[in-house]
Formats: C-alpha cells, sequence, structure tokens
C-alpha cells in the first residue's frame, strides 16, 4: 500500500460536524479580525493592535509593519511626496531564479523595492526620510537599495535637509553578489558628503537590522535611535558563539544591550517616535541671521 492509498482512507473534514452547543454559545470569528502576540500569546483584535500602532497592549511587543504604515504614523498628513518611486531590481548577474523571487517579492510587498525614499514634514519641519520594509526580501539590500538611498542622501545635502532613515534588514542581497555589498561604501559615501555639509542624520533601527546594513548607514547617524527589543547585529548570535566559543549574553544584540553598551543612544516606544523626532529636528535646526540683524528659522541643519 503506497501513501497515495493511506491518504484515501482518511475522513473528509465535514464543516456541518463537532458545532452543536458549541456553536450556539461561541460565535465565529474571522480569524482576520484577532491576532495573537507571539510573545505572551495575548489574543488582540486587528482594529485594537492598528489603533494601538501595531504594539501588543499587555506586553509592549512591537509588531513588524509596512513601510507606508510607517511612513503614515511618522510624518504630518498629506505632507510625504514619494522620490524614485519607479526604480526596480533586475537579474543583473543572472542569479538562478532571482527573477521569480522579485516578481514575488514585488506581489507580497506591493512595492517595487525594499526601501521607500522621499520628502516629508515631521510636526512641521522638512526632511528627507527613507523607509525600509521587511515585507520586500526582508528589507534586504541591492543594488537598487543603494542607489535610492544615496540620491536620497545627495538630495538632501543639496538642499540643506536632515535625513532619517527606518533601518530593516536582512542584511546584503546575495542574490546580487558583490555589486550588492558595493552599496554599503556607496552609501557611506553619500553619508560623509552629508556630514561635511553639516547636516543631521538620525537612524531609527527596527528589528531586526542585521548585516550589511548594520554594517554600514544604520550605524552612522548622528544620533541612532530604536524601537524597543528590536534585534541588531552583524552576525547571528549563533555563528558568533560557534566562532568564539563562548556563551553570549543575555538579551546580547537587544536594542537594550547596545544602549547599554553605548551604541545606541535611546530607545523610543512607537507611539513617542513622532513626537521625538519632531523634537530633535526643531533642535537641530539651523537660524539664519539676516542683514537687519533680524533671524528667522531656515533649512534643518
Amino acid at each position: 500500500m503506497n501513501t497515495k492509498d493511506i491518504f484515501n482512507f482518511l475522513k473528509p473534514k465535514n464543516e456541518l460536524e463537532n458545532q452543536g452547543e458549541f456553536a450556539e454559545n461561541h460565535p465565529y470569528i474571522p480569524e482576520e479580525l484577532w491576532i495573537k502576540c507571539p510573545v505572551c500569546k495575548n489574543v488582540i483584535l486587528s482594529s485594537d493592535l492598528m489603533d494601538n500602532h501595531k504594539v501588543c497592549p499587555k506586553c509592549n511587543y512591537h509588531f513588524r509593519i509596512a513601510a507606508r504604515q510607517r511612513i503614515e504614523m511618522t510624518v504630518d498628513e498629506g505632507t510625504f511626496v514619494e522620490m524614485d518611486e519607479h526604480m526596480t531590481s533586475t537579474n543583473i548577474i543572472d542569479f538562478p531564479d532571482y527573477t521569480r523571487k522579485l516578481k514575488n517579492a514585488k506581489i507580497n510587498s506591493g512595492e517595487n523595492e525594499s526601501v521607500i525614499t522621499g520628502t516629508a514634514k515631521i510636526g512641521g519641519n522638512t526632511t528627507v526620510i527613507a523607509v525600509m520594509n521587511s515585507q520586500f526580501m526582508m528589507g534586504s539590500m541591492g543594488t537598487v537599495t543603494g542607489e535610492k538611498i544615496t540620491r536620497a542622501f545627495e538630495y538632501a545635502t543639496k538642499h540643506r535637509l536632515p535625513v532619517i532613515i527606518f533601518t530593516v534588514s536582512g542584511g546584503a542581497r546575495m542574490q546580487e553578489g558583490i555589486l550588492s555589498l558595493m552599496q554599503m561604501a556607496k552609501t557611506s559615501g553619500a553619508v560623509k558628503l552629508h556630514s561635511d555639509a553639516g547636516l543631521l542624520y538620525i537612524t531609527v533601527l527596527t528589528d531586526p537590522t542585521t548585516g550589511g546594513v548594520t554594517a554600514s548607514f544604520a550605524m552612522e547617524g548622528d544620533i541612532i535611535l530604536s524601537e524597543p527589543h528590536a534585534l541588531i547585529g552583524f552576525a547571528g548570535p549563533r555563528v558568533i558563539e560557534q566562532t568564539i566559543r563562548q556563551k553570549l549574553p543575555k538579551d546580547f544584540q537587544s536594542a537594550e544591550f547596545l544602549l547599554e553598551k553605548g551604541f545606541v543612544d535611546a530607545v523610543v516606544e512607537r507611539k513617542d517616535m513622532k513626537q521625538t523626532l519632531s523634537r530633535l529636528l526643531e533642535l537641530h535646526s539651523e537660524t539664519i541671521i539676516e542683514e537687519d540683524g533680524e533671524t528667522k528659522e531656515g533649512e534643518e541643519k
């Protein structure tokens, strides 16, 4: 008897069975109406979770969110203007099956690439903003990702604007080989020119921020913020333990661990992020002194 014959003996599921008294006393709730927190296992109504910025009200676990959701909850309404939205990755080194994976990533995320860039106002302060998207190949950094971030910095340098980047990434995109790794140096060069112009750069690290992104622009901000409990690092904990043959400390590579060690300036909850960014932009805004001695607020520094 083969496997196919065994499965033929299985009784098909009858949706009318096992309802009875249970069905009368317990109304049917579609799965899409509720979400279980992976940490505390608390069941949360989807609408309540969205109203709470996708943060568990019981244990404060910060769920991952799409890039456009983050933009919507961070910038002033109606102020976001996207840049380079039509740029998209291609299979530049003819990596096996990469074309199909790119197509699926675009369909699943609804985006052309793993980062969205543009200009916006936060608390009335104009800034260039880039938000990476975990729904597009886990926010991996390919050539187009690096190009869009580089262009964002070049625009900010030219127009004397600050830059805010929300990072989330599994690292450099292996399907693009050395061309992907080159984006680390490319984006870092753009960050340096922006810094040399005396302009502000803020990074917000979200879960997870790893690999080549961590080793380049993610950790080069003048001010580095993080969401609570975010995983931040280059190599994974298991790889490090196997390399150094030592047991790592508890919560190693968490945002709170990095805050304690001085790699992160502050851990900020999602509900407070917009206010925090607005305040930082205000504190670093340029003051222009006119010929008549009067002062006015100009572009941010």
